[in-house]
């Protein structure tokens, strides 16, 4: 495990692997301890001033942006998390009924709060690593915004109203921070503790002085809230690294049960062009971390004026200090705690699989791709899945074609429109049984476009990734009788939809964190009955971002010279741009291929093949295999691959098929 990568607790804490509604399980307080214990916790930076920097006006209400813009409020908690935060704070520092007031939206202090919790999960779900998210709460305004009398009652209410949303959201601890007056805080903490039972950050900030607004001394406010409960005391604000530091060391040193924290400003800002800029640059905060770890503080990040760059140069030196061994936390553990955080530390937890080896990778090309690009003669044959429950016959089958030599298997979308168990996981049993890689048909019949793209985000992540982009046959009457198709978009739509998750992002533009790696697999239909159409629409499909042709059946020499012909038109002198698998479907007596011929859109078999089948009689199945193989070494250097379909579940002709070519294959290969 790397220096940047969480703990083995830190994921059991808040993955739902180990929970306090268990006999002897560690209370979250307990685990936000051993966290602190074993690393240090890195916090994000500003979050207003980012947002002032991109576009959002200086007086707006930078609360209520996590409803008008909170596509600007994820990007920047992505930004941060990417820059290796362990904890990102809700933008809900001001959403308090008084602060809202100003611009008229104090009833919407419970909405804001729960999606500014909402949005921050949702970017640590997209950035895809173990971090916390941290309820901002901040003063209920400027002293001249509230009455000089507050009832304590009333605060108590406005803070609730705060707590409430944000438990509601999801948080994972609270982060009261920026306060100069002790009594408000503790009205804050107090709300936060009749609510739950989470870990409490509780921050002040002071002026040169070394007091609070309200005369509290950093010796004072630590002891007042340590009494009151909180997890950690710290500063955040004000002024910047030094003055802070020094601050925190007024407070004190850490206990066993209240950590310290400390969040300076990027120094003191000066006003240019308008804007306020600080001073402290982010190589400035990588340096002083080890003093800020040396005082005491176990939980350190930025405030105002701090950008993902500042928490990035705080990340290495933290990691730094980590591969060389030194010691980066300053608490210790009472006898009983390191009693329990052994046993919980030891206790077996829920596997938690990764995609990539570092966050923000590219994943690797499927097998399909590699092989493609290596020059690999691939061989795919398709399997359906069942119309039961019971999917073992088809992993049976699967494992038939593994050992006869298959490089891979597609798996059918319900085609021709009947029902049978879904492909997506069949494939997931194949490749988890087997370890065989699977292509999978997926058609945009059954799904509107959400779904398609659900079900695309789920598959990358079990690890089917190879998908064959189709529109899908209508269902049939005969089968769901109250079924209708959908058809948000084609077959090129769901091309764009792969392509757009390979760049990153889904459909609307909206990241997921880092790229997906689907090889995207196209159907043409050589035989079709209007040529000028389909050939539009591969162009348009290759445009979208298919990365391989898969072509209906062929059966001689003349269609398959005829497409790679069409190819060069349409492509120039060099033909199809991408890799091309041949069709192929053994026949197996005359009376199958007239059915084919007639009866099945998208086959044509010519007269000559029908013919020979007809004068094979009962040994149709082997002349239709000796055609196949036939046709597969006379276009040979012509296509990239072969995809066999069996017929009628007929698995042991295209296993037979597979080892024959398997054969010429390899003795090619040694002449």
């Amino acid at each position: 495990m790397s220096a940047s990568s969480p703990t083995d607790l830190f994921a059991a804490s808040w993955s739902g692997a180990a929970t306090a509604t268990v006999p002897g399980a560690l209370t979250e307080r307990e685990r936000f301890r051993i966290l602190l214990r074993r690393r240090p916790l890195l916090f994000d930076g500003a979050m207003g001033t980012l947002l002032y920097s991109r576009g959002i006006p200086q007086r707006a209400c930078l609360d209520e942006i996590v409803l008008t813009h909170s596509d600007v409020v994820t990007t920047i908690h992505r930004e941060y998390l990417e820059s290796g935060a362990d904890a990102i704070e809700t933008n809900t520092f001001g959403a308090n009924r008084f602060r809202l007031a100003e611009f008229g939206l104090e009833k919407l202090a419970a909405r804001i709060n729960r999606r500014g919790a909402q949005l921050a999960r949702e970017a640590r779900d997209v950035a895809g690593r173990e971090a916390l998210v941290a309820g901002s709460i901040g003063p209920l305004g400027p002293v001249r915004r509230v009455p000089d009398r507050l009832h304590p009652g009333i605060a108590r209410a406005a803070f609730r109203e705060q707590v409430e949303g944000l438990l509601e959201g999801g948080v994972d601890l609270f982060c009261c921070e920026t306060f100069g007056d002790l009594e408000t805080l503790l009205s804050a903490v107090e709300e936060v503790r009749r609510a739950c039972d989470l870990p409490v950050i509780a921050q002040m900030t002071f002026g040169e002085d070394f007091l609070a607004s309200d005369g509290t001394s950093p010796e004072g406010a630590a002891a007042a809230l340590a009494e009151a409960g909180v997890d950690a005391v710290g500063v955040n604000c004000g002024a910047g690294p030094l003055a802070c530091l020094e601050t925190v060391v007024r407070m004190g040193p850490p206990t066993p049960t209240v950590a310290r924290s400390l969040q300076p400003n990027a120094g003191l800002p000066q006003r240019i062009e308008g804007r306020l800029v600080y001073s402290a640059e982010p190589e400035y905060f990588g340096e002083m971390v080890p003093r800020m770890l040396a005082a005491g503080a176990t939980i350190v990040g930025g405030c105002c004026g701090t950008t993902p760059r500042h928490t990035a140069a705080m990340r290495a030196t933290i990691d730094a200090l980590a591969r060389d061994g030194r010691r980066v936390t300053a608490t210790a553990a009472r006898p009983e705690e390191t009693e329990r955080e052994n046993a919980a530390a030891a206790a077996p937890r829920t596997p938690r699989g990764e995609a990539y080896a570092a966050q923000g990778e590219a994943p690797q090309p499927t097998g399909l791709a590699r092989k493609l690009a290596d020059g690999t003669f691939v061989v795919s044959v398709e399997i359906d899945p069942p119309r039961s429950i019971r999917v073992e016959r088809t992993i049976e089958a699967a494992r038939l074609l593994q050992q006869a030599g298959v490089d891979l298997v597609n798996i059918s979308d319900s085609a021709t429109g009947r029902v049978r168990m879904g492909a997506m996981a069949v494939a997931f049993g194949i490749q988890r049984d087997l370890e065989l890689e699977c292509l999978v048909h997926l058609t945009t019949r059954d799904r509107n476009l959400m779904a398609l793209e659900a079900d695309l985000l789920g598959a990358h992540a079990l690890g089917v990734r190879n998908i064959l982009a189709l529109t899908g046959d209508p269902p049939r009457a005969g089968d769901a009788l109250q079924t209708t198709a959908v058809w948000d978009v084609d077959a090129i739509g769901l091309i764009e939809v792969i392509s757009h998750l390979n760049r990153g992002e889904d459909q609307a533009g909206t990241s997921i964190g880092q790229p997906a790696g689907f090889t995207i697999a196209c159907a043409l239909d050589p035989t079709a009955a209007d040529p000028d159409k389909e050939w539009a629409r591969l162009e348009r499909k290759l445009g979208a971002g298919a990365d391989v042709i898969m072509t209906q059946p062929l059966y001689s020499l003349a269609q398959v010279e005829a497409i790679l012909e069409r190819a060069r038109v349409c492509f120039g002198p060099g033909g199809f741009p991408v890799p091309v698998l041949l069709g192929v479907l053994p026949l197996h007596s005359a009376r199958h291929a007239e059915f084919l011929h007639n009866e099945v859109p998208g086959i044509t078999i010519p007269g000559e093949q029908r013919a020979a089948m007809h004068e094979a009689g009962a040994r149709g199945a082997e002349v239709g295999l000796e055609m196949a193989m036939d046709l597969l070494a006379r276009t040979e250097g012509m296509v990239q691959g072969t995809y066999i379909m069996p017929s009628f579940g007929r698995y042991e002709l295209s296993a037979e098929l597979v080892r024959r070519l398997r054969a010429r294959l390899a003795s090619r290969s040694t002449t």
